[in-house]
């Protein structure tokens, strides 16, 4: 069946440029959340562990019980808190706080200007009145940058909002906390890196999404997706090919069906506007849940190498590209 490949080579070297950027590769998180954007939780977890990644961020508990053994912290963004060793927890809202379990690790998202979710600049002290009041476990302050990777003034209020947020946190007597703050937009963009860590995702697996206007590190991607050939054809001119016969064959030539579809996690687009692979070749008609048909008789073919390549065609980002590919792809470490 389809496939994915993972380069080994192309994640270490990605995890050197950034280590540049943080001072040492201790400052690194490795975001694996939504099965490592796609490119297979276990796999990529053993791989940033194995190369000396310590810390890691996921989205659930049942995604941090399969990796607790590689990592010292695990940072769990949506999920209700447990008592464990290595894991702490996400708290968003001051309600929360006043739920916790004895013992739980927390660490206290602060809104300092993407308004999705966090505790705002003004509730900020009270929360943090509470935790000594309770007498809660309170591992680390952070926030997310909402437009690091666009060309605008926004990163830099919001930075300044975050330095608020330590000024008031050492102000009520919290010293021995971590703060992190920088996305891998935001760690690309930084010039003096001042957080305990950086959270990197994308960065990691390859892409730089920021505007060609900034000074851009190269990175390299380290997902490509695979299809094998299952059937091959001779396709006679004047005949169509799949549902709907959107595609009609303008002279006789072979064609062969490849075993990957929208049922992987591959987009059904436009048949009217066709995929191109980076070998140069369109995918013929429409797209289907299970297969695809491309003029080429090979063993299998290379459908994308670079998610950003693909996302241009598709309207959309490399992020949406790698995490829609299906877990039950097999996923092989070159």
């Amino acid at each position: 069946m389809a496939y994915i490949k993972l380069n080994q080579e192309n994640l270490y070297y990605n995890i050197n440029q950034l280590a540049l950027k943080t001072g040492n590769i201790e400052k690194i998180a490795a975001v694996l959340k939504d099965n490592a954007y796609g490119h297979g939780l276990e796999e990529m977890a053993k791989l940033v562990s194995s190369y000396g990644i310590k810390r890691a961020v996921v989205v659930n508990v049942k995604e941090a019980y399969k990796i607790k053994e590689l990592f010292d912290s695990i940072l769990i963004l949506n999920a209700n808190p447990i008592v464990a060793p290595n894991f702490s927890f996400a708290i968003t809202e001051i309600a929360q706080l006043k739920k916790l379990t004895k013992g739980v690790k927390v660490e206290l998202k602060v809104d300092t200007g993407m308004h999705r979710n966090g505790i705002s600049l003004s509730q900020l002290p009270r929360a943090l009145e509470i935790i000594k009041e309770k007498n809660i476990n309170l591992k680390a302050i952070f926030t997310h940058f909402k437009s690091a990777d666009i060309f605008s003034s926004e990163l830099a209020w919001q930075m300044q909002n975050w330095d608020d947020v330590k000024k008031i946190a050492t102000f009520a007597g919290f010293k021995d906390i971590e703060f992190h703050s920088q996305n891998s937009a935001a760690l690309l963009r930084s010039n003096s890196f001042d957080d305990d860590y950086a959270r990197v995702g994308i960065a990691m697996y390859g892409y730089n999404e920021l505007p060609d206007i900034y000074d851009k590190i190269e990175l390299k991607p380290v997902v490509s997706l695979w299809a094998k050939r299952v059937s091959t054809r001779l396709l006679k001119k004047g005949q169509r090919v799949g549902y709907g016969g959107n595609f009609r064959a303008k002279k006789d030539m072979i064609v062969s069906t490849y075993d990957l579809g929208y049922g992987d996690g591959w987009f059904r687009g436009d048949a009217n506007k066709p995929y191109i692979t980076p070998e140069g070749l369109p995918i013929l008609g429409t797209v289907s849940m299970d297969f695809i048909s491309l003029e080429s008789t090979k063993d299998e073919l290379c459908i994308f190498n670079n998610a950003q390549d693909a996302a241009r065609h598709f309207n959309t980002i490399s992020y949406e590209i790698t995490t829609k590919l299906s877990p039950n792809l097999k996923r092989e470490i070159v």
